[in-house]
């Protein structure tokens, strides 16, 4: 099927191309119903406008179910109907509460949605809009595509836009002043039709979550568009879609150049807690590449000024996907993509390709190091957490073993003779104790990711969050 759709404003069909291919440096997929893809759509202007590149803005309808299960509220604000684990609530909680901060940060409003919205209509309306108004207009700041986003983004979000309402829809068209003559049959009949294959074949390409970002004329090894997911790499996009120049960025929630310190207060849950805080707590276990990769930003505010405190918790170890199966669902496609997608994203950000992202070492013995350095040499501690991380991942040494972590303590000890018969002894007896405690101590804070901080009670999953976490810090906030 070559074309389901009338002529664009280029006078070239919608079709059904690879979904890879594009005339413009990047493709962006979103979805009105994803708090995420909402926070991405500013820095990702503010990026396109700085390079004076275009991108290419598609809708990505989101089946959050088959990953994250489904639920409902009733009037009262209750939960009504829900299929989701502890584990997916968990995760869903986490998630509103990241982004209302980095929402309140700027100025923008989250409210919890009360039900998994069906957004196909929002997304029949961008391709509407797509039709009639060509790539470079459609990235003007008062061209049609972008004042429709700001029109659905932000009353949906107010809890104030029905997007399963065509004229709902129909009325943002009007109102944007977008033409609007065959919009509904369109909506009704060949765009909905076009909307739906288009959103099994991206589904199918690889793309599982938004925003994701596709660069056509950077293919990975296997050939196809280099492929992002999440606005955290919107610094190593630009330096890859600019010559790559200079050191690869790592993932970061960039702030905005011009962000005060009242902007600040208003993303904290806890205003005012950080003055009374002495350094940054650091939830991490050594067999996580997360926390691995998180080490050099870490070390960098260190040398900063910013004290670190290690904690030891044991963290699942990232799950393997399953191997692709002709049968399978979309819920198991959908897991099996996101673990592959994982597992690459960690091998391309590492300073080193690893070994093993899925590595399982049992690293009681070496956090045991970790807690007994902290009484006897606190001004130590870092540098055995950096010998402990690189041992591990980048000379793969066995860290299970009391003697290999004897090795690091002694030489993260330098002057300081290290009793090896100490040592020996506290490993069989009190170090097992301390390194439970630590455990349980972290399982009580809810500590479920690593590497997680700490701003008061305040959690912040991921390196990514590194930016807003030190601007809070030297702020006070």
């Amino acid at each position: 099927m070559e074309s389901l759709a009338p002529l664009t404003a280029t006078g070239q069909p919608l079709s059904l191309h690879d979904v890879g291919v594009s005339d413009a440096p990047l493709i962006v997929y979103i979805d009105f119903k994803s708090p995420y893809a909402f926070l991405a759509i500013e820095p990702t202007r503010q990026m396109l406008k700085k390079l004076g590149l275009l991108a290419d803005w598609r809708p990505f309808v989101l089946d959050i179910g088959s990953y994250l299960g489904t639920a409902k509220l009733a009037k009262d604000g209750k939960v009504a109907s829900q299929s989701r684990s502890k584990e997916q609530w968990s995760g869903v909680k986490y998630a509103y509460f990241d982004c209302r901060r980095y929402a309140n940060l700027a100025d923008l409003t989250i409210r919890g949605t009360v039900k998994i919205w069906n957004t196909n209509l929002p997304a029949i309306g961008m391709w509407w809009i797509k039709l009639h108004e060509d790539l470079t207009t459609q990235n003007q700041s008062d061209g049609l595509l972008q004042r429709y986003l700001d029109a659905i983004y932000l009353p949906f979000w107010r809890r104030e836009f029905d997007a399963e309402d065509l004229d709902a829809v129909f009325n943002i068209l009007v109102q944007i002043g977008a033409p609007t003559q065959g919009f509904k049959a369109f909506a009704e009949g060949e765009g909905s039709v076009f909307n739906d294959a288009v959103q099994e074949r991206t589904f199918n390409a690889g793309v599982y979550g938004v925003p994701t970002y596709l660069l056509p004329e950077h293919p990975d090894s296997a050939g196809h568009a280099s492929q992002f997911f999440g606005r955290e790499h919107l610094s190593r996009i630009a330096w890859m879609l600019t010559g790559k120049a200079g050191n690869a960025p790592d993932v970061a929630y960039e702030l905005a150049c011009d962000v005060d310190s009242a902007a600040l207060e208003k993303s904290a849950s806890e205003p005012g807690v950080v003055q009374g805080q002495v350094g940054l707590p650091i939830y991490f276990d050594f067999k996580s590449p997360n926390s691995y990769l998180a080490l050099a930003g870490l070390l960098a505010a260190r040398d900063d000024g910013i004290t670190l405190q290690w904690h030891p918790f044991d963290h699942k170890p990232l799950k393997k996907p399953a191997q692709q199966n002709i049968e399978e669902d979309r819920s198991t496609r959908h897991r099996r993509v996101r673990g592959e997608y994982i597992a690459a994203e960690l091998q391309r950000y590492a300073p080193h390709p690893l070994r093993d992202p899925y590595l399982a070492t049992d690293c009681d013995v070496a956090n045991m190091g970790l807690l007994w350095l902290q009484e006897q040499a606190p001004t130590r501690v870092d540098d055995y957490v950096e010998s402990v991380f690189l041992a591990l991942w980048r000379d793969h040494a066995n860290i299970e073993s009391p003697q290999v972590i004897a090795e690091l303590l002694d030489a993260a000890l330098g002057e300081i003779v290290f009793d090896m018969d100490d040592w020996a002894t506290h490993v069989r007896g009190a170090g097992v104790q301390a390194v439970e405690q630590a455990y349980a101590r972290a399982g009580q804070q809810g500590v479920s990711f690593a590497p997680t901080f700490y701003l008061g009670t305040e959690p912040f999953q991921g390196r990514a969050q590194l930016p807003l976490i030190l601007a809070r810090l030297r702020a006070g906030i």
